[in-house]
């Protein structure tokens, strides 16, 4: 598949997710486009404090479809602009905003359009003024070069064909000192072809996903300093199975290749303050 293949298939699958968090129905990383429900993998659950999310719509928190909490690990500061690759229904974007405060600014950054929607109605029901959700690609942002202090993202990286491109733009708009700390899903160790091939896990969080050292190794090469990869949840199968077997894997043949070999990060690199 072609980068423009990937991002349709990607736009698609969100779109509806969107849609059905608009029915009431929970949202998540891991479930088949044609299906009637969308049941939650392990990887999009749990990921949130009650007391975060108490004062949020509903649909914001449906609408969680990350890997992890970027917004409680990236230490953000009053008056801080904060950029959201990837932010679906808003849920980070409107938790950044509380925490940069009415002096600080949240963008949020998606592709596609139901879920910008979606993200906006959820601005609109929070009543939280300091955010702006912007339309782009994670390839092309469309903010000045050295606007933002932080870029936060919650397993949306790995779904981009070009990683390359992704973090070139992610340094670009940075500030000299700005941070790079998102969520994201990495492998630790050799992947079976069979699940590089899925086009559904792709969409899943999963066969996009980088090997935690090749990361760390393509934010040192774009120009980030400080470079970690800090796993916080490392995925077994049998967790997995049903969300494996909807995906045409045989989990039984493949289990021992892929068990434990797929965890979520928390992934911080540091915009060097001179260049």
């Amino acid at each position: 598949m072609n980068d423009e293949n990937i991002r349709d298939v990607v736009r698609e699958k969100y779109g509806l997710a969107a849609l059905q968090v608009r029915d009431r129905r929970a949202a998540c990383c891991g479930s088949a486009p044609s299906a009637s429900s969308l049941s939650c993998d392990p990887i999009t659950s749990n990921l949130y404090a009650q007391h975060e999310t108490g004062d949020l719509p509903e649909a914001a928190v449906l609408a969680s479809l990350g890997c992890g909490n970027p917004t409680a690990l990236a230490r953000l500061e009053e008056g801080q602009v904060v950029l959201d690759l990837g932010s679906g229904g808003g849920i980070d974007v409107l938790l950044s905003a509380k925490r940069v405060g009415p002096t600080g600014k949240a963008y949020g950054l998606d592709m596609t359009d139901e879920m910008l929607d979606l993200a906006r109605d959820n601005q609109r029901k929070a009543g939280i003024e300091n955010v702006e959700f912007l339309k782009g690609t994670l390839e092309e942002i469309p903010l000045p070069d050295g606007s933002v202090d932080v870029i936060i993202s919650n397993c949306v990286i790995n779904l981009a064909a070009d990683k390359d491109r992704v973090l070139r733009e992610a340094f670009r708009v940075l500030k000299p000192g700005g941070r790079f700390a998102v969520s994201d899903v990495v492998t630790k160790g050799e992947i079976p072809a069979a699940v590089k091939r899925s086009v559904e896990l792709w969409v899943g969080c999963i066969a996009g996903a980088l090997d935690e050292d090749d990361y760390a190794g393509k934010l040192r090469a774009t120009g980030f300093t400080d470079v970690s990869v800090e796993p916080t949840r490392i995925y077994r199968v049998e967790d997995a199975r049903d969300f494996l077997t909807s995906a045409g894997i045989d989990v039984d043949a493949l289990g021992s290749e892929v068990d434990g070999k797929f965890r979520s990060a928390f992934i911080r690199a540091t915009k060097p303050a001179r260049i």
